[in-house]
């Protein structure tokens, strides 16, 4: 693919008020829309340096939303309404942001799940020219989020994914609250192929692929309870989106490990083992209160064998850059397999009414047998040279 990049900020745009386009994508939202877009509205047109203008793109809805939306655009000065036929949140942002004239155009959740107060240190960078993309994250030291468990494990899980399957560097992927230098999204558009919840993912993939500035926000957010999110079909999407990018890294050749004698490797495998067992076994308990122990195991040890596959990837192996990371990622998940089986056969064997305790003592012996049956398998197969590569 080829594009063209602008550097800075727009020729002319001093000659003129600069103007960003937020878009409020919206499906059957009538319950908080008015509010929400009038909350916005009277943020916007205060000590909101720039001109501004509000598009609610209604995706498709089946209640009466697209009725508020239009009575709102009739009411609010910089506030207009789209609608589309089809839903997709990926879809509305792609309706407005390519045909947009605004200087940055950004987006942010209906419920406005995060303080407005980020909103300006959001476009500054965008406005200077300094950063191509900016995004909110909740995942900073300097956030402060208030969400259940369930939402924060996920959250934490997939981005996780991005970063040891994918290479990403950005926190978040999923704060719905971004923007980006309205040149650079409609050089990126095309690349892009997903219509709904992976959409801005894989325009942060893509932008980091072209070497594109990514600035970060801590932000203020507060889950909203009542909210109509699919939490399991949009993790789902996103693992498909994921593997539809990462897809192509398959046939990439992969450089061939550092050929590092045993007791090198042993040392730092131990060191990433012992790290990935405490995390197990965190992330086991954790899970034990809300779900029952196999599953919660299942899940625990997935979410740790893709870090320890990442990590002793490149510590303990040497291979670096992306080149094989699924495929050795693929192979990784064998040897969590394996690990599953011989975690949930430990705990299978226990007498009915175990206590949690002896249900944590069985992970650790049974974890201890999946740690060596994983060096041996990372060793001679995911990690040994291969023929394509000598």
């Amino acid at each position: 693919m080829s594009m063209t990049m602008v550097s800075g900020p727009a020729a002319g745009a001093s000659s003129r008020t600069r103007l960003v386009e937020v878009v409020v994508p919206v499906y059957n939202e009538e319950r908080v829309l008015a509010a929400s877009v009038g909350r916005l509205h009277a943020y916007l047109s205060g000590d909101f340096p720039y001109g501004f203008r509000v598009t609610i793109a209604d995706n498709a809805s089946t209640d009466g939303t697209w009725t508020i939306a239009q009575r709102l655009a009739r009411e609010l000065p910089g506030v207009r309404a789209v609608h589309l036929d089809q839903k997709g949140r990926g879809r509305a942002l792609r309706r407005v942001w390519e045909s947009s004239d605004a200087d940055v155009v950004g987006y942010m959740d209906v419920d406005l799940s995060t303080d407005l107060d980020a909103f300006l240190p959001l476009i500054a960078p965008l406005m200077t020219g300094h950063s191509d993309l900016a995004i909110g994250t909740r995942l900073s030291p300097w956030s402060n989020v208030v969400r259940g468990p369930k939402r924060e494990i996920i959250s934490r899980s997939y981005n996780l994914l991005l970063r040891s399957l994918m290479g990403a560097r950005f926190s978040d992927a999923q704060c719905g609250f971004k923007a980006a230098r309205t040149e650079v999204v409609q050089a990126l558009l095309p690349a892009v192929q997903d219509e709904a919840w992976f959409f801005d993912t894989e325009l942060l993939l893509l932008a980091e692929q072209h070497g594109l500035r990514i600035h970060e926000v801590p932000v203020d957010w507060v889950d909203d309870p009542d909210s109509r999110v699919d939490i399991v079909r949009t993790a789902v999407d996103d693992l498909r989106g994921m593997w539809r990018v990462a897809r192509g890294s398959l046939a990439a050749p992969a450089p061939p490990p550092s050929r590092t004698s045993v007791r090198t490797q042993i040392p730092t495998f131990a060191v990433i083992g012992a790290i990935s067992t405490v995390a197990h076994l965190a992330l086991f308990w954790l899970l034990r209160s809300v779900l029952p122990p196999v599953a919660a195991n299942a899940i625990a040890l997935f979410v740790t064998a893709v870090a320890n596959t990442a990590a002793n990837r490149r510590f303990t192996f040497g291979v670096r850059g992306r080149a094989g990371a699924l495929r050795h990622h693929l192979g990784g998940l064998v040897a969590f397999v394996a690990g599953l089986a011989l975690t949930s056969g430990g705990l299978a064997a226990l007498p009915g009414g175990a206590s949690r305790a002896a249900e944590l003592a069985a992970v650790i012996v049974a974890n201890g047998l999946a740690t060596l049956l994983r060096f041996l398998l990372l060793r001679s197969w995911v990690f040994a040279p291969r023929k394509d590569s000598r």
